[in-house]
């Protein structure tokens, strides 16, 4: 559904350059929640002011529902028709709402609609439809002053809505809200890509955005993907950045004649003892550093953090039990080639 390839842009201002985005690479299929995310300067906001033009990349393809968007970029009446027509099926919702105080709620839902021209009944018809969708049928007569965060958050969906998208973009839309609202912000957004058949692609910092809503996620550092998949490949890579970052364990070695080995449990493995499975059929004691469980795509899945008395060589048996179990196996220790820190099967 939104594909870029080679997408760089390159920011010139008083004879310096300064590259946002490198080479990005990026491929969010239909009907799924795609997180990018990233410290601040990563590249995120570039990236998704990118997909619907409205930064013109340097260089490279942005695609979206099949339709090559930097094609259109072009100089003329023609190709700027066309643009704002493939824009119009692009929502985006911002961070800070960008909603016009002077407008009531509904006059700001019906503000897209104005501008493709839409008859009044209709865009009446149309907003009030979706101020029901997103919860605030009740406020359609309210100005933003009058609304929370949250409530201002949802007016800003609903608007992104107005010109039935396939896709919908959002940039840190819930960094400005408490965690409470977050939550609710986030499932509206899921419960809109089931029922809409959205494709949503959302930039955040937050890793609890990803664990809560994402079928996909990908890491950016300095203007690039460094990493990227699905959240189930992801937490069964070894070594992977995201998936130690979105469940992160802690704990060091109590000696040094030990093992520590860092355990992903996911799938059906999630629910068996296999840890306890482990300790009786060698016989060994086991300390927990730490652990991390959640539920993940309706799935439930966790990290552990694991002791084994005695060295890395000491424990090839136990290691392999652990894997013949269906577990992602790293093991934590600076020492051990790079092959075994690697988690190899």
């Amino acid at each position: 559904m939104i594909t870029t390839s080679g997408l760089t842009k390159v920011y010139r201002s008083r004879g310096r350059e300064v590259t946002a985005l490198d080479g990005v690479d990026l491929h969010v299929r239909e009907g799924e929640v795609y997180g990018v995310i990233g410290q601040s300067g990563a590249g995120k906001s570039s990236l998704i002011r990118c997909v619907n033009l409205l930064e013109r990349p340097t260089a490279g393809t942005v695609t979206v529902a099949g339709q090559d968007l930097t094609a259109l970029a072009g100089r003329g009446p023609r190709a700027g028709r066309e643009l704002r027509q493939a824009r119009s099926r692009i929502g985006m919702v911002f961070q800070h709402f960008n909603l016009l105080s002077s407008r009531t709620v509904q006059d700001n839902v019906e503000l897209p609609l104005e501008i493709l021209g839409t008859s009044g009944k209709e865009r009446s018809r149309k907003a009030l439809e979706l101020l029901d969708l997103v919860g605030l049928a009740d406020k359609a007569k309210a100005y933003p002053a009058q609304l929370s965060g949250g409530q201002k958050q949802r007016v800003g969906i609903a608007r992104a809505l107005a010109g039935d998208p396939k896709v919908l973009l959002s940039d840190e839309a819930t960094s400005a809200l408490d965690p409470e609202t977050t939550r609710s912000i986030l499932q509206l957004l899921r419960d809109l890509n089931r029922q809409l058949g959205l494709t949503v692609l959302l930039i955040t910092h937050e890793m609890d955005v990803v664990k809560s809503i994402c079928d996909s996620a990908a890491l950016m550092e300095r203007g690039r993907i460094v990493e990227s998949g699905t959240v189930s490949e992801l937490l069964a890579t070894p070594g992977s950045q995201l998936a130690a970052a979105l469940f992160p364990v802690g704990g060091e070695a109590s000696a040094d004649d030990r093992t520590v080995l860092d355990v992903t449990f996911h799938g059906e493995a999630a629910t068996q003892p296999v840890i306890s499975q482990l300790a009786r059929t060698y016989n060994i004691d086991i300390s927990i550093l730490g652990a991390a469980i959640d539920t993940v795509g309706g799935l439930q899945v966790g990290r552990m953090r694991i002791e084994l008395p005695g060295r890395y060589e000491d424990n090839v048996v136990p290691v392999g039990f652990l894997r013949e179990q269906g577990l992602q196996i790293d093991v934590v220790d600076a020492e051990q080639p790079a092959l075994v820190k690697e988690g190899a099967k």
